[in-house]
C-alpha cells in the first residue's frame, strides 16, 4: 500500500511526533511505501509582517500548501491518505484535494481542536468545556484561549467554524481514529458521525522489556506545565515523608518548581530536567510506580504505554483517558485530579503495600502485551486502512 502521511510539526516537540514516527516506521517494516507531507511550525518564526497577514487567511485556507499536496499526489499516486495534524500551516485545503482525487482520507484526532479553540478542553487550571458543542467556539476567543491572545484565537475559532459550516469535517474525511473511548464520547458530542468513528490507541516500539527489580522512588515523567498537575504534586509531597519524588521533563514551569522545591525545602524532590528516552526507560523500571497527576482530558499519553510495558504501575487521575486506560486497583490507582490530599494517601498507600503494587505491576505489563504492542497496533491500523479503502470504492458505483 502506498500511504501519504501528513502532519503539521509544532515549535515544541510533543506525543503526536512520537506516534508519527513510530506509526511511520512500523508501517515502512511491513512493506508499505510511505511519503511524508510535513510542514514545521518554526517556520513561522522567520516570518515578516505580510508573511504574519497572509498566514491568518491561510490558517483557514491554504491554497499554496494545496497546490503543493496535488502535485504530490500526482506524482505518488497514493492508496492512503492519513492526516496527523495540520494546524496551522498546512490547513483543511489538502481535504479537497483528496476529495477531488477519490482517495480515501483518515485522520488521527490527537487533541480536541476541531472543537476547542485552545485543543485541551482546559483554561484557567481547570477544565472548560463552554465551546463544546457550539458551531462557533466564541467562548475561546473571548477569554484567548489560543497562546493567551484574542487575535490569534479569533483566526482558530475562525477556521473551526468555517469548517464545521461547510462540513469539511463531517463529509471529507473517511475515517477518524480516537485513542479512547472517552475521547470518543467527546467528539460525537461535538457532531461527528459515529459511523466514521474508530478507536485505535498509541503504541511503543521496541518493546523496552518487563522490569526486573523493585525501585526505591516514585517518578513524574513529562512537560512541566499548568496542565500537566506538576505543582499539585508538589503539593501532596509536603505531606509525604521519607519517599523521594524524580521529576523528568522540561516546560514552562521548570523554574516555578525550582522556587517551590527550594522555598519549601523539599529535600526528597530530585528535579532531572530533560531526559533522553533510553534514560526515561530505565528510569521507569527503577521507580516503585509512576504518577500522572495531570488536570486535563488528556488523549493518550506515551508515558502510561511505556510505564505498562516495562511492568510499573501507575497512580493517576480520575479524569478521561487517564481514568479510562489505568484500571483501578489492577494496573494503578485513581485519585481525585487536583485534590494534593488524595493524592499523597493514595502515594502512602501504594507506598506500605509493595507485594499489592508488584501484582498490579504484572497486571500493568499484561495489559500492555493485550492491547499496546506494535503488531496489536499495526492489526488494528490496516482493519481501518482497508475499510476506508472499501468504502470509497463502494461509493464510486
Amino acid at each position: 500500500m502506498k500511504i501519504i502521511i501528513v502532519h503539521n510539526f509544532y515549535q515544541y516537540t510533543g506525543g503526536e511526533d512520537s506516534v508519527l514516527q513510530s506509526e511511520s516506521a512500523l508501517l515502512k517494516q511491513h512493506g508499505h511505501e510511505i511519503l511524508l507531507f510535513t510542514k514545521d511550525n518554526k517556520e513561522i518564526l522567520a516570518y515578516n509582517f505580510f508573511q504574519k497577514v497572509k498566514f491568518i487567511q491561510n490558517t483557514i485556507y491554504n491554497r499554496t500548501i494545496q497546490a503543493e499536496f496535488s502535485s504530490q499526489i500526482e506524482d505518488f499516486k497514493p492508496d492512503i491518505v492519513h492526516v496527523h495534524n495540520t494546524f496551522p500551516l498546512i490547513s483543511p485545503a489538502i481535504y479537497d484535494v483528496c476529495l477531488e482525487k477519490r482517495i480515501p482520507v483518515i485522520q488521527t484526532l490527537h487533541n480536541f481542536r476541531l472543537a476547542c479553540t485552545g485543543a485541551l478542553f482546559y483554561r484557567e487550571n481547570s477544565i472548560c468545556e463552554e465551546c463544546s458543542g457550539k458551531k462557533i467556539p466564541w467562548h475561546g476567543v473571548k477569554y484567548g484561549c489560543y497562546r493567551n491572545s484574542q487575535l490569534q484565537s479569533g483566526v482558530v475559532a475562525a477556521m473551526i467554524a468555517y469548517h464545521k459550516l461547510v462540513k469539511t469535517w463531517e463529509k471529507k474525511v473517511d475515517c477518524f481514529i480516537t485513542l479512547t473511548e472517552f475521547s470518543k464520547k467527546k467528539f460525537l458530542e461535538n457532531g461527528l458521525p459515529a459511523a466514521k468513528l474508530a478507536i485505535k490507541p498509541n503504541f511503543i516500539t521496541p518493546d523496552p522489556g518487563e522490569r526486573t527489580s523493585k525501585g526505591d522512588y516514585v517518578l513524574f515523567v513529562g512537560r512541566l506545565s499548568n496542565e500537566k498537575g506538576v505543582i499539585n504534586l508538589l503539593k501532596a509531597w509536603l505531606l509525604i515523608k521519607n519517599i523521594t519524588l524524580k521529576i523528568a521533563g522540561t516546560g514552562p514551569l521548570l523554574q516555578q518548581i525550582v522556587d517551590f522545591v527550594s522555598t519549601n525545602n523539599l529535600k526528597n524532590v530530585e528535579i532531572l530536567g530533560f531526559q533522553p528516552k533510553s534514560q526515561i526507560y530505565s528510569l521507569i523500571k527503577n521507580s516503585r510506580f509512576l504518577v500522572f497527576p495531570s488536570e486535563w482530558y488528556e488523549g493518550f499519553p506515551l508515558t502510561i504505554i511505556e510505564s505498562l510495558a516495562c511492568g510499573v504501575p501507575v497512580i493517576g487521575s480520575r479524569l478521561g483517558a487517564i481514568e479510562e486506560k489505568i484500571i483501578n486497583n489492577y494496573t494503578g490507582l485513581h485519585f481525585t485530579p487536583g485534590d494534593p490530599q488524595d493524592l499523597a494517601a493514595k502515594i502512602n498507600w501504594a507506598w506500605a503495600h509493595p507485594a499489592e503494587m508488584a501484582e498490579m505491576g504484572k497486571n500493568a505489563r499484561r495489559e500492555y502485551e493485550e492491547k499496546y504492542t506494535a503488531e496489536r497496533n499495526y492489526e488494528m491500523l490496516m482493519g481501518i486502512y482497508q475499510k476506508a479503502v472499501e468504502g470509497k470504492r463502494s461509493s464510486v458505483f
